[in-house]
């Protein structure tokens, strides 16, 4: 029996909500549905942001954990801009049923994670998916040509501050936060950037990161081109990372990477035009490697 337990079997009892929610930047917010703030764990759970959490389904075996949070979006708490920015997409979440006269007195109800969040008449519905919903994302790798790591990652294992693949400057031409127009970005190849990310460093945007669809060098200076706006406002000199990009060949790795070592992918595997082949007495039909 825990302290909680003892609590609840008095019959009358002092619980509420309390939930915190990390965002994949390390904010932690902590909210509560009674009247007077509560903390614990080195976190403050703010009962005047108006959020409250429908009942929590439960089950045994694999069987995904789901409940939704709903509230009014405020200043001071979860805010609209921060939702159309993606700063709570996939965020962690942590739910606890506490005894909010003694708030050691508590239970965690609930781990997982921020689902599908909507929007209307100046509030939110966000889903709370649990632990067990990775189960339903498709694992393992798969047999194709190109590299399947991400360029940069622990399976890739390219260091991209090494010189000439990154470059940090202040924004200067900005529009439809997804188009950037620099006079002077020189040092680079044509296309260089084209497949790499951008990640914001300052401003009101910091911490959203793009994926670049075109990069252009001309007389004029260079024009870079993301596949999605930005979620947020990007103003003149908040200061970017450019970084470059990898279309997933051999010879992009071996070439410019100088990383043929740790390509992930499968470059002599046969395409599907080899299931049209038939016997020919031309030509070397030894079963060994078609890239010669």
């Amino acid at each position: 029996m825990t302290a909680l337990d003892d609590h609840l079997a008095l019959g009358t009892t002092t619980v509420c909500r309390a939930w915190a929610v990390t965002r994949r930047d390390g904010t932690v917010m902590g909210f509560t549905d009674h009247d007077r703030d509560l903390s614990f764990d080195a976190i403050t759970f703010r009962a005047s942001t108006g959020v409250t959490a429908k009942a929590l389904q439960q089950s045994t075996g694999l069987s995904v954990d789901n409940s939704e949070a709903v509230g009014a979006l405020t200043s001071a708490a979860l805010t609209e801009t921060d939702i159309l920015a993606g700063r709570y997409d996939g965020a962690g979440v942590q739910v606890w049923l506490v005894n909010w006269a003694d708030v050691a007195a508590r239970k965690l109800q609930f781990r997982g994670s921020l689902g599908e969040i909507e929007r209307s008449g100046g509030g939110f519905r966000a889903e709370l998916r649990g632990l067990a919903e990775v189960l339903n994302q498709p694992q393992g790798l798969v047999y194709q040509k190109t590299c399947s790591a991400v360029l940069g990652d622990g399976r890739c294992r390219f260091d991209l501050d090494a010189l000439g693949y990154s470059d940090e400057r202040p924004a200067e031409g900005v529009s439809d936060r997804r188009h950037f127009q620099f006079s002077g970005f020189a040092g680079f190849d044509d296309r260089w950037f084209e497949g790499g990310r951008l990640l914001v460093l300052t401003g009101a945007a910091t911490g959203l990161v793009g994926v670049v669809k075109n990069d252009r060098l001309s007389a004029a200076g260079r024009s870079i081109e993301l596949w999605q706006s930005l979620g947020a406002e990007i103003l003149t000199g908040d200061v970017l990372r450019f970084e470059a990009g990898c279309d997933k060949r051999a010879d992009t790795c071996r070439l410019k990477f100088n990383n043929f070592s740790n390509f992930r992918g499968f470059p002599d595997i046969p395409g599907e035009d080899w299931l049209m082949s038939y016997p020919t007495r031309a030509g070397l039909n030894d079963g060994g490697s078609l890239m010669r």
